[in-house]
């Protein structure tokens, strides 16, 4: 296809399926990326998705799935000997790169700039852009406290019931200039195999972007993270009940993108709007560049 490609991405599946991007569509692939997640802490200022998505990228993803391969963690180590609460595990490397963006930050920087700061000296070819400038932070209800993204992720497993959730700041959020050129310049747009709720979410609530999607005539595809009937990683379908759909699958997801896409790539049939029926499991190099090159012929036809 002509013209760019973006992915909207937050998590593994949308960080896999952009490294099979990069493979088909080159430096012409753009990836918007959740930072709803974002945490500060240690003095550092951690950005996952974004990150998550950049290591892939760079082929610098450690096999346990995130963070740098054979990183150290010393600086862990250290904490936790002086009696500091180590619930966020952060590798020596991984840490040095959150504390250069909170300076960069905090000297006036955009965290689009940091994060293209970080592209640039991992030698990564394709943009990577977050949602948003503006601070938007996820928190997740659970009985009677609100507890933030991550707390609820890692300090507690993600164990209890959901019983809502808020996006603080998005009212205030807008996407960046880079972010609206990347979309109106788009042949295609993909939603990554991420959690539609709350990795995809926070994306499409910032203010004026899902309009952004709509105005652009690029076709929008999505590809769902539900896998033989199942979810691979992450409380994908503890947030699909809470948002009101009984069953984690392929029409949960398009229910999810309802009046965004014109496509949806799943390995079930969905009715209701055109799907790309095929294999969507990505473990290796070949099957992420295989669904990517799939996905596009995909929304290229539906474009035609």
């Amino acid at each position: 296809m002509g013209g760019g490609v973006v992915v909207l991405a937050g998590g593994t599946g949308g960080a896999k399926l952009a490294r099979g991007m990069l493979d088909v569509a080159g430096d012409e692939l753009t990836v918007i990326a959740n930072t709803a997640d974002d945490i500060e802490i240690y003095g550092a200022y951690v950005s996952p998705d974004p990150d998550l998505v950049l290591f892939w990228l760079a082929d610098v993803i450690d096999d346990r799935g995130w963070g740098l391969r054979d990183d150290t963690f010393a600086v862990m180590d250290g904490l936790r000997g002086l009696g500091v609460d180590v619930w966020f595990a952060l590798g020596d490397r991984d840490l040095a790169i959150g504390i250069e963006r909170a300076r960069r930050l905090a000297d006036g920087a955009r965290l689009t700039d940091a994060i293209a700061d970080l592209a640039a000296s991992l030698g990564v070819r394709a943009r990577v852009l977050p949602m948003s400038d503006d601070p938007v932070r996820t928190w997740v209800q659970c009985r009677a406290h609100w507890t933030p993204f991550q707390e609820f992720m890692i300090r507690g497993g993600a164990a209890e019931p959901i019983q809502n959730t808020r996006l603080r700041g998005v009212e205030n959020a807008r996407p960046t200039p880079e972010i609206l050129a990347a979309i109106a310049s788009a042949s295609a747009i993909v939603i990554g195999p991420s959690n539609p709720v709350i990795s995809i979410g926070p994306i499409l609530s910032v203010p004026m972007m899902r309009q952004a999607l709509l105005d652009s005539p690029a076709p929008i595809v999505a590809v769902s993270p539900i896998v033989g009937g199942a979810v691979l990683k992450g409380p994908t379908a503890a947030f699909l009940r809470w948002a009101g759909h009984e069953a984690a699958d392929g029409a949960a997801i398009a229910a999810c993108y309802d009046g965004l896409i014109d496509g949806l790539v799943a390995d079930e049939e969905v009715e209701g709007l055109p799907v790309l029926q095929t294999d969507t499991l990505m473990t290796d190099a070949a099957s992420r560049r295989r669904l990517a090159a799939e996905t596009l012929r995909f929304a290229e036809g539906l474009a035609a």
